[in-house]
């Protein structure tokens, strides 16, 4: 894979879909769910709506709900992998809303590779994309509408290990670490949050699997894929 067939783009400046997509929310959804399938859970149905969260989990009352902010009724976890660490999902399958994240996953659901990332999973994520080999690959920035830096930042810096270049994460860990988004964590701006949760987004190939999502009976599923 070259730069020159990268592409970074927010969710509302995609016009066509994508042949292969890596969908990037590093705080905190998809360090979240990389967090989720470390703790056994299985599979990640990834919703439109709160609503259709419910719905998802009053049909299938095994399954459990997670969703930006704090707890509220109906689902028993929040998207802080600080406060995740530390659930038993065993064989689980988690439903997860949140702002951006899921959001972005969904836009992109009829490209023929879907994956989900963090800092988290990057390596492995970089390891599929040398794999597969593809001609182009279009990186979602969720966050901001596109301008989330620590969301393009983790996006370039698996973009360049993709290349099989030595990037080094340093740079990339910095400007996410001056994010908009880690000060709003780091002020206590957002609800569902705990103080770990900056640091343990901010860790390089914490998973050694990668996350790919996929259309099974018309829900959206992520799955982790552990990489050779």
């Amino acid at each position: 894979m070259s730069r020159k067939e990268t592409r970074f783009v927010g969710i509302a400046e995609l016009t066509a879909v994508p042949s292969v997509a890596v969908v990037v929310d590093v705080m905190r959804a998809f360090t979240v769910a990389a967090w989720a399938f470390a703790r056994g859970a299985e599979k990640i149905v990834l919703a439109e709506s709160l609503d259709d969260a419910l719905a998802l989990t009053a049909r299938h009352p095994e399954w459990v709900a997670l969703k930006d902010g704090p707890p509220a009724p109906g689902f028993a976890l929040v998207n802080s992998p600080g406060l995740l660490r530390s659930a038993d999902l065993g064989g689980r399958t988690v439903v997860q809303k949140t702002t951006a994240g899921t959001v972005g996953a969904l836009a992109v659901k009829d490209a023929s590779l879907v994956l989900c990332a963090g800092f988290v999973v990057a390596e492995a994520t970089a390891q599929l994309l040398r794999a597969r080999g593809s001609e182009s690959v279009t990186f979602v920035v969720t966050g901001e509408d596109g301008r989330a830096d620590e969301d393009l930042a983790c996006a370039q810096y698996i973009a360049g290990r993709a290349t099989g270049a030595g990037t080094d994460a340093a740079g990339f860990l910095r400007r996410a670490a001056a994010s908009r988004a880690a000060t709003e964590l780091a002020e206590g701006a957002r609800q569902g949050v705990h103080p770990d949760d900056i640091a343990l987004c901010l860790e390089v190939d914490r998973f050694p699997f990668a996350m790919v999502a996929a259309l099974e009976d018309s829900l959206m599923v992520l799955r982790p894929y552990a990489t050779p």
